[in-house]
């Protein structure tokens, strides 16, 4: 063999051998990813993002028809709700909020029939 025939043996070579150590770190990175993704902090961060995610995606289809959207109405909410912590008026929020609810709730059946 001429030495041109081994010297892009010897290359190739080497290149398979970098290729086949980048793969065993990619596959020791995968595992780690996995072990990872299975503790169960990850589970309920995971589980409670898509909770958010859902509950924000319900009220921003409310407020569309009226023509807000969530980011625009967010300052109001939290300088309401900062109010209401400061305020010690958690409970009767609550009520009201409740109350509001299953008003919202009966005008709906009453609309349906």
């Amino acid at each position: 063999m001429s030495e041109d025939k081994l010297a892009a043996q010897a290359a190739r070579k080497q290149q398979l051998i970098a290729q086949g150590e980048l793969y065993r770190v990619g596959i020791v990175h995968a595992r780690a990813n996995v072990g990872y993704a299975l503790r169960p902090d990850a589970l309920l961060q995971g589980v409670v993002e898509t909770a958010v995610g859902f509950a924000g995606h319900r009220v921003e289809s409310l407020l569309v028809p009226g023509g807000m959207r969530l980011q625009g109405v967010m300052p109001y909410v939290l300088t309401a709700l900062s109010f209401i912590g400061r305020r010690k008026l958690v409970k009767p929020a609550l009520v009201l909020v409740t109350v509001a609810a299953v008003a919202t709730s009966w005008l709906r059946r009453k609309r349906q029939r």
